[in-house]
């Protein structure tokens, strides 16, 4: 039986983590969120104990509980990772969905959030700490880095490489060979058919550079 799992953030994406690790048999020991309001209330039947730095339950991590940490934010997200393990010596743990589905030839790294009807075929690599919304596709050979986002219904075709902290918007189409470089942003719904340059935006089908 998996420990406990302490989720930092009770916003929404730690709302689907709860319900994706009690879908799979793990207990929520709490939330942990910066925003003093939530403090001592409930979010979805679980309390929300205190801030992300807290040391009483911080040193639990580890011994007690695992953490998860569950935040939209890239650098909210590097800022909490790079603390747990300087002062905990771990990497979060992942939270994948039961139904999804994960070629056992594929390769997944830590801290990553992987939700409903997601699939990640043979060959395909996904680094850490990586949001991978429902309905999501990962192909043949695909390379995700660290930190990259896809929203809902992303359809990432073999051999593509996304390099670190990208951003995928909901509904985008990667064809086949496509490097979205670091830091890049693609528009929701585009098709991306040429390859994405690092740190900058594209929109539309097909994608094309746009003044961020």
């Amino acid at each position: 039986m998996d420990n406990p799992v302490l989720i930092f953030g009770a916003n929404y994406i730690g709302r689907l983590a709860k319900e994706i690790f009690e879908s799979n048999g793990i207990v929520i020991y709490g939330f942990l969120d910066d925003d003093k309001k939530l403090h001592k209330t409930d979010v979805d039947e679980v309390q929300v104990l205190g801030s992300t730095e807290e040391q009483g339950f911080l040193k639990l991590i580890g011994k007690k509980c695992e953490a998860f940490v569950a935040t939209d934010d890239t650098k909210l997200r590097k800022g909490l990772t790079a603390m747990l393990l300087d002062a905990r010596h771990i990497q979060p743990m992942n939270a994948v969905h039961k139904q999804a589905d994960i070629s056992k030839h594929a390769s997944i790294g830590y801290g990553n959030f992987v939700d409903k009807n997601v699939t990640i075929v043979s060959g395909a690599s996904l680094g850490s700490h990586c949001l991978i919304q429902a309905n999501s596709y990962i192909g043949m050979d695909a390379s995700l880095g660290d930190f990259v986002q896809l929203g809902v219904r992303c359809t990432i075709n073999s051999g593509v490489k996304i390099e670190n902290e990208a951003f995928i918007g909901s509904g985008v189409t990667v064809v086949s060979g496509v490097t979205i470089g670091k830091g890049a942003r693609v528009g929701a719904g585009s098709v991306v058919v040429a390859s994405v340059k690092a740190g900058e935006t594209v929109f539309g089908n097909p994608a094309q550079a746009i003044k961020a």
